[in-house]
């Protein structure tokens, strides 16, 4: 319950610059008056000025300044809620608001907006509007319940049922709302992001293991290609073996026929020699007759007989001379021969040792041919999988998110359905219309108001009278209006009570009597308003002094002494 136990002002409209100071809740009825423009409705607008920064009153902000002064406007209003102690202090030129819980200041960094938001949210749990509805009554300013469009109906109804929460929770979940579908937005991004890069991995990955089983096949390949052409050269080798092993048992050690060679050169020369020195020694004979040395006579005996012998030894050595040249010729023929063989030993051991070579190179490359399809593996591929890996994992958590977001979501939106109108809220003003409905009836029939009254879930008005014709407000007379305004506003204060939220001690009737209330209206509602009890402060305002003011606890009259208004609280 809200506890109204203070409020001051001061250059506040017609007041000056003196504090006028108003005690709320010491006793339980109090009757203000005083002339017109005497001040004497202040009340209402220092109130609704301190708590809300608004006027109760139609009246601009700069309007609410005392004219005079033109400065220093200060509001101070007092209250408590439970154990807790509340103070507002607001002001204009300068401007100034400030609150404060158990005399500290509360969030002094916050900007205003905020803190008048936890005022009316967290602290009052009443809105302008609402707060009107309960405590403040009458005045031609004043908008009445049944005035109210429909939104501020039910807003004024979820203050009093205390199930604004519901509203306020549904604002702040439509924000989550917002932030976790943008959240999810992003998450399903960032998966497909994810999604895409380990496809394009995957795809990386095939393609370079297509490509080492192109590699693959490439080297058996050439792995068999070689295995042919050593088997081939291993063939052709061995064939050149065979012919070598023939053709080196076809060969004579050509050595020996050298030798013989030489030997039968020899001869030959000595044959030459030989002949040269018979043919010259015949020479000499046929042509000298006288020894050179011994100057002796030759004889022609001699001669003939030596000429003779020459000439036979000559025959002779000249028939050496054509056997041994023909056996020259043989012996360089068959060295001939054996040199061609020999040569084609040569040729056939190179060809050989040519295959060799190239058998060895062909085995040595298909053992690197082996090892390369061995390790075919690569490192790369290795290092590619390890991407994929940790790919997968980053779209396994973020699928995990994706997920968890959208089960939140869901969450949140069937949160959503039941804080809306047509959730729980509508199931609490179900069960409590019938109730709105009894009080109501009952009030309007205390004020001798005899038809049936109802709201309807959408808090329309049914009315009708005791021969069931249907009425609206707006076809009632003012008198009538007004008494079920009261009802209204009486029920409020009453379902407030029940339900300790929006009940406060401080009720407010601004001329309510001065209107259009005849004197039995006028009797019926003083009877209802000073047994009202449970703590109530009642204040009335009213021209109707002389008339009231025995009905009261408490008069205080507002006056005008030098242009200023003045509070005097009369004995």
């Amino acid at each position: 319950m809200i506890t109204f136990e203070s409020i001051r002002w001061k250059n506040f409209l017609s007041t000056g610059d003196q504090w006028t100071e108003m005690q709320l809740n010491d006793i339980a009825s109090t009757l203000i008056v005083g002339t017109n423009g005497a001040g004497k409705s202040t009340l209402l607008d220092a109130l609704c000025f301190g708590l809300f920064n608004k006027p109760f009153r139609k009246i601009n902000r700069g309007q609410l300044v005392n004219s005079i002064n033109e400065k220093g406007l200060k509001v101070e209003v007092c209250f408590s809620i439970g154990k807790d102690e509340y103070r507002v202090f607001r002001g204009a030129k300068p401007n100034v608001f400030e609150l404060y819980r158990n005399n500290k200041m509360v969030d002094q960094d916050a900007a205003a907006k905020d803190t008048q938001k936890y005022l009316e949210q967290s602290v009052l749990k009443l809105n302008y509007k609402s707060f009107t509805q309960v405590v403040i009554l009458g005045s031609s300013t004043f908008v009445p319940f049944m005035q109210l469009g429909a939104s501020v109906r039910r807003e004024v109804i979820e203050d009093l049922l205390d199930i604004q929460i519901f509203s306020d929770m549904n604002t702040i979940l439509k924000d989550r709302i917002r932030g976790i579908t943008t959240k999810n937005k992003d998450t399903i991004y960032l998966k497909n992001i994810a999604e895409e890069r380990v496809s394009s991995q995957e795809k990386l990955i095939n393609s370079l293991k297509e490509i080492n089983t192109n590699r693959k096949k490439e080297k058996k390949d050439k792995f068999k290609l070689n295995e042919t052409k050593i088997k081939e050269k291993e063939t052709k080798k061995k064939l050149k073996k065979e012919k070598l092993i023939e053709v080196e048992a076809g060969c004579q050690d050509i050595e020996t026929h050298r030798t013989l060679l030489q030997g039968l050169r020899d001869k030959q020369t000595e044959n030459k020699t030989e002949l040269k020195r018979l043919t010259k020694e015949i020479k000499f004979l046929e042509t000298h007759d006288v020894c050179p040395t011994c100057t002796q006579e030759i004889g022609d005996g001699f001669k003939e007989t030596r000429m003779s012998s020459l000439t036979s030894t000559g025959s002779g050595l000249t028939n050496d001379a054509e056997e041994l040249e023909g056996n020259i010729n043989d012996a360089l023929d068959i060295i001939g021969e054996i040199e061609k063989i020999c040569e084609e030993m040569y040729e056939m051991r190179s060809e050989i040792s040519s295959l060799d070579r190239d058998i060895i190179r062909l085995e040595k490359d298909n053992l690197n041919i082996d090892q390369e399809i061995s390790e075919m593996k690569s490192p790369k591929i290795d290092l590619e999988v390890e991407v994929l890996d940790g790919l997968k994992k980053d779209l396994e958590t973020v699928s995990q998110d994706c997920a968890s977001l959208s089960e939140t979501l869901d969450e949140y939106q069937v949160v959503s359905y039941l804080l809306k109108d047509s959730g729980i809220k509508k199931q609490i003003i179900k069960k409590y219309i019938p109730i709105f409905n009894n009080l109501i009836n009952k009030y309007l029939h205390s004020m001798d108001f005899f038809a049936n009254f109802t709201l309807d879930e959408e808090f329309n008005e049914v009315i009708k009278s005791r021969f069931r014709d249907e009425f609206s407000y707006s076809s009632f007379s003012e008198g009538e209006k007004q008494k079920i305004d009261l009802a209204l506003l009486f029920t409020w204060r009453e379902v407030a009570r029940m339900k300790n939220s929006a009940a406060t001690n401080l009720l407010i009737l601004d001329e309510v009597f001065d209107s259009s209330l005849d004197a039995s209206a006028t009797g019926e509602l003083l009877s209802i308003l000073l047994k009202l009890g449970g703590g109530t402060n009642l204040f009335v305002i009213s021209h109707k002094g002389d008339i009231l003011i025995d009905k009261f606890k408490r008069c205080l009259r507002f006056e005008k002494v030098n242009d200023f208004s003045k509070l005097i609280e009369e004995e």
